[in-house]
């Protein structure tokens, strides 16, 4: 049974701001779906990495104002720039973090994205992908862990 939507629970909200709410609300939606079809991708990349022997590197975050930190996740480089990566646990991240003094001391906490089945949509020519491309570029060297 489909839930009741209650016209109410919006009250004080006018009729643009209850439009743009739903259009956020589908919005994450269709990300967490694709994230979901993402993650399976993922964990096969990690299997298969494993098994090829591609180990994975203790990872590094570029901050806001270009300084490289080390993180608190082991993983692979999706990018050749390594701005985007998975850790061993499945988990995809942005390598891109704010920081300052602080955080090229002690390095940075990294928190998971939902990750995309197209890497850079809506970027450069050449930053885009499918996922499963960037993934296989990995296993073949194509993208460099160093």
């Amino acid at each position: 049974m489909a839930p009741i939507l209650n016209p109410m629970a919006d009250d004080g909200l006018t009729d643009r701001q209850r439009a743009a709410k739903i259009r956020h609300e589908l919005s994450q939606g269709n990300a967490r779906a694709e994230a979901a079809q993402a993650k399976v991708l993922i964990d096969q990349f990690i299997a298969d990495a494993r098994a090829q022997g591609v180990e994975p590197r203790p990872l590094k975050a570029r901050t806001l104002d270009g300084h490289v930190v080390k993180t608190d996740k082991t993983g692979w480089y999706l990018r050749n720039n390594h701005s985007l990566a998975v850790d061993v646990d499945g988990n995809y991240y942005s390598l891109t973090v704010p920081g300052g003094l602080m955080e090229r001391l002690r390095g940075v906490k990294l928190t998971p994205t939902l990750a995309p089945m197209v890497i850079g949509r809506g970027g450069r020519d050449g930053e885009t992908g499918d996922l499963k491309e960037f993934l296989a570029w990995v296993l073949d060297g194509t993208i460099s862990q160093d």
